[in-house]
């Protein structure tokens, strides 16, 4: 019988990360190394993919590949997953967790070009390379992707349409690629609630304060960290009869 412990070890595994160098993704880059995993940390920003690589390294002894990427971009996405291979060989772990959702004033103006944007970083660039490194993972014969959705896909406002819809196609996608690449992949998504990462700066915290504390049965948003829990149980062998999973992860929104 595995020991408790064994099931979260990630030794020896690869996994790579978009939008890994801030928020969510930081944390949970973190956590992989931490137990063990060399990471690919990607993003648009490479500077701060080589500042967290190098800390990476520096605390945890495992290599970490900065990698300038545009998820939305279906060439930057290709080449992302061929430059992770080309360094590692073989990738284990798929974090598909890039995401932007612009403000706007008012659904009418939603332009094409922003239309077009919020879709391609959220869903096309996610889905793309769950294909492309999926469909290697399953020849290797083993591999786990895991998606970040958010609450916005099952309870969206006029405020985040687009990025609503797109969250909603992650949860479809989740399920189709399990089916598409299972036994041998496992895909499954978190659906966070309202974290305290980077955008959360430009909230009124104050005054949000008590509206936290009465739609939440946990009173209050998330810490980045509190992400690590999940992430390590769908990336570990801790979850190997798990997949085509959506976790809710909103500190349970009434």
């Amino acid at each position: 019988m595995t020991h408790v412990s064994e099931l979260f070890d990630l030794s020896g595994r690869t996994a790579v990360v978009t939008g890994g160098s801030r928020g969510l993704g930081r944390e949970m880059v973190l956590a992989f190394a931490e137990h063990g995993a060399n990471v690919v940390i990607a993003s648009r920003k490479i500077e701060n993919c080589e500042a967290l690589a190098a800390e990476v390294t520096d605390r945890f002894g495992v290599e970490a590949m900065p990698v300038q990427c545009h998820v939305g971009k279906w060439d930057q996405v290709d080449a992302l997953a061929d430059a992770a291979y080309e360094r590692f060989g073989s990738i284990e772990i798929l974090v598909n967790n890039a995401g932007m959702s612009p403000l706007y004033d008012k659904i009418t103006d939603v332009s094409e070009e922003l239309y077009d944007k919020v879709m391609d970083v959220n869903l096309k660039g996610a889905f793309r390379l769950s294909a492309v490194i999926g469909e290697r993972m399953r020849d290797a014969g083993r591999g786990s992707i895991i998606s970040v959705s958010s609450s916005a896909a099952i309870r969206p406002t006029p405020g985040e349409s687009v990025y609503a819809m797109a969250k909603a196609g992650m949860h479809n996608m989740t399920d189709m690629f399990a089916k598409a690449y299972g036994p041998e992949v496992r895909v499954n998504c978190i659906m966070p609630g309202p974290f305290l990462t980077d955008i959360s700066k430009a909230w009124d915290l104050k005054s949000l304060e008590k509206s936290f504390k009465n739609a939440f049965s946990m009173g209050r948003a998330g810490e980045p960290h509190e992400i690590v829990g999940a992430a390590l149980y769908f990336a570990s062998d801790a979850s190997s009869y798990t997949t085509g999973a959506v976790l809710r992860m909103d500190g349970g929104w009434k």
